[in-house]
């Protein structure tokens, strides 16, 4: 698989795995079916390894865990995101990026994953009450000890990026970015650029939408309906224009999906320093992953897939206010 380089030195496949729907995120998965999902990634060439000390409360950790012992350790790049915080009714109270309580997490994470080190860790989301310079200085403490290689940041803006990369060099920032999330654009990722900071981009599907598998309009679709773009009265405008791609897909002997990861690769190409992170729980996803990598759009492809979905022509936000109002990347830029 083509390659990527996060920060100075970190080489991951140009696709990387999201494991969130293997802990319940989209409903119940058999363990042994997400092992299988991971170790076929690896052995597809897919390295770079996301998880979450919040999916499914510690679960996701304990099965990539599994999956890597004892051999495969070597052969992934693993990312963990820390500090997310939820009550017992599942609710979101918010995130923990004080100092004190990031050897708390990590020790815990660890534990889980069955390693003694970290490739990437980063904070869930940026923690409001406390300055991102005391967060990555605890975490820098943690790479001087060998627990954690690389830091990472996760769903925040320009001005945070900088500021944490004052105080140790961030190796990616993790963002949701597809062609109807494009707020990236305008800061966050030339920013990353100029600094050398990879960009891992998440939701690259529109949690689901652009898999062209939806053809009639539905409101409360499995696990979904809390997100404004599948509400009624904006799912009818996105399926529109998930059909305009699926026409452009046609027309190469693609998928829509495939389209929309290779776009998002597309934007990282010459640099090479965008991931493209796929959630797949079912090994058989991993070849359409591995598919949408070889798929090279050109200038034609690219002009046609701007002019069938234009920057902002989305329904709706991509999360409820609530939600929206916890990301550092919404409040300094990045709409849309």
């Amino acid at each position: 698989m083509e390659q990527r380089t996060l920060g100075a030195d970190v080489r991951v496949g140009a696709v990387g795995l999201g494991c969130a729907g293997m802990s319940g995120a989209y409903g119940q998965r058999a363990d042994e079916q997400g092992i299988a999902t991971l170790r076929s990634a690896l052995d597809a060439g897919i390295t770079f390894i996301d998880t979450a000390d919040h999916y499914g409360m510690g679960h996701n950790e304990t099965l990539v865990g599994q999956a890597l012992r004892p051999a495969d350790r070597d052969r992934a790049v693993v990312s963990v995101k820390f500090g997310a915080l939820f009550g017992v009714d599942g609710s979101v109270r918010g995130v923990n990026g004080r100092p004190d309580a990031i050897p708390t997490f990590l020790g815990y994470s660890l534990q889980r994953l069955g390693t003694d080190y970290v490739d990437i860790y980063r904070p869930a989301r940026l923690d409001p009450a406390v300055p991102i310079e005391e967060t990555v200085g605890a975490l820098a403490e943690m790479v001087q000890k060998g627990y954690v290689r690389g830091i990472g940041l996760s769903e925040v803006g320009a001005e945070t990026i900088r500021r944490a990369h004052a105080v140790h060099p961030i190796t990616d920032v993790q963002v949701e970015y597809s062609l109807f999330s494009r707020g990236a654009e305008d800061e966050i990722l030339p920013t990353c650029r100029e600094l050398g900071i990879g960009v891992t981009a998440y939701g690259v599907l529109a949690q689901g939408m652009l898999t062209g598998t939806w053809r009639q309009p539905v409101g409360d679709a499995r696990h979904r309906g809390h997100l404004p773009r599948f509400a009624a009265g904006n799912i009818e405008t996105n399926l529109a224009l998930v059909e305009r791609l699926r026409e452009i897909a046609a027309s190469r002997g693609t998928t829509v999906a495939q389209l929309a990861i290779a776009w998002v690769l597309s934007r990282g190409r010459a640099h090479r320093d965008v991931v493209a992170l796929v959630g797949a729980s079912r090994p058989h996803r991993i070849t359409d992953a591995v598919d949408a990598a070889g798929l090279r759009l050109t200038e034609d492809d690219l002009d046609a897939i701007e002019q069938a979905v234009p920057r902002g022509a989305v329904a709706g936000e991509r999360y409820a206010p609530a939600l929206l109002s916890l990301l550092d990347s919404e409040r300094t830029g990045g709409r849309r």
